[in-house]
């Protein structure tokens, strides 16, 4: 079951790869994993999603706690909250096939944010199902080339996370 975990760390060299460690070393499958830094630039955001066992969430929690450099951590699948993905897909287009590309697009609330002789650049955002069901309706076109951030999240609300 996947499991979205947010931890504001220290920003600090090394922190990414330690924490990749401790997740690898214990063997979870890590679905995926963004960071970035925060308001504060001591401090950086992570977004890990993991494909874990319920019983075994706790687990993982618990062991990046013991980590020095984790600040604070909620287990956002628990909570209400947004999540959000960015895409960058480029599909080949002749100049006769743009429109059915760009209706498309528009459907999605995407952007074509660069134009070729024989290709479009297509950024959408959203959720993971959004992104996948573009990409399903995408089927008639060649995809040239797809890069996918990610997950990023927040908690709906005023509410503050707790460590």
């Amino acid at each position: 079951m996947k499991k979205v975990i947010s931890l504001k760390v220290q920003n600090l060299p090394g922190v990414l790869s330690h924490i990749a460690g401790l997740l690898a070393s214990r063997a979870y499958n890590v679905d995926s994993l963004t960071v970035g830094r925060t308001d504060d630039e001591r401090f950086s955001r992570m977004t890990i999603v993991v494909d874990v066992d319920p019983k075994k969430v706790l687990q993982v929690e618990r062991q990046l706690q013991k980590l020095v450099t984790v600040v604070q951590l909620a287990n956002l699948s628990n909570v209400p909250h947004v999540e959000r993905e960015l895409a960058l897909i480029r599909v080949a287009a002749e100049p006769h096939e743009r429109s059915g590309v760009l209706e498309l697009t528009q459907i999605f609330r995407g952007s074509i944010i660069d134009v070729a002789p024989q290709s479009l650049l297509i950024e959408l955002s959203g959720n993971s199902a959004k992104l996948d069901a573009f990409v399903e309706a995408l089927q008639p076109y060649k995809i040239v080339n797809f890069t996918r951030s990610g997950c990023i999240a927040a908690p709906r609300g005023d509410k503050e996370l707790k460590k």
